[in-house]
């Protein structure tokens, strides 16, 4: 009956104790072209600079004036960034498998970098404007890969 105390004074006691996991977070994002003959720039894009979102960002009162025309796009701009080449979907011939394949295994070779220096993958959302005719010819596949880790304690 002691041990079953014990537990339960232990089980309450960790309930009310607040957990919470702090992160921070990592964006990598590919970029694939679908601009047939190799016209297009495939690249993941790696961020490296420092971004304090709150001196980008205002605030609306009457639901009309932003005042976002304050915010310059130089301020928004970073310079700090990674650029890995790819190679686009399409070749002259159309699209081109080997060249999927060869993203396919550069994108992994990136993820498997970030997740031995302690990157947690925890999200992955894609996006895609296509060709819209014969007479368009442009598009991208866009992904988005969204790390998290651990902050350290100090």
């Amino acid at each position: 009956m002691k041990i079953a105390k014990t537990l339960l004074l232990i089980a309450l006691m960790a309930s009310f104790s607040e957990v919470r996991a702090q992160y921070e977070f990592k964006i990598v994002t590919s970029v694939e072209s679908i601009v047939p003959m190799g016209l297009g720039r495939s690249r993941i894009i790696e961020n490296n600079g420092a971004v304090n979102a709150d001196e980008l960002t205002t605030e609306r009162k009457d639901g009309n004036d932003s005042r976002q025309g304050a915010v310059k796009r130089s301020d928004v701009k970073i310079d700090e960034l990674n650029e890995t080449k790819l190679v686009n979907f399409f070749s002259l011939g159309g699209i081109n498998f080997r060249n999927i394949a060869s993203n396919d295994a550069v994108i992994t070779s990136k993820l498997n970098m970030l997740t031995q220096q302690g990157w947690e993958l925890a999200y992955v959302t894609s996006a895609v404007e296509s060709n819209a005719g014969k007479d368009d010819g442009e598009g991208i596949f866009i992904t988005r890969f969204i790390f998290r880790r651990p902050l350290n304690k100090k």
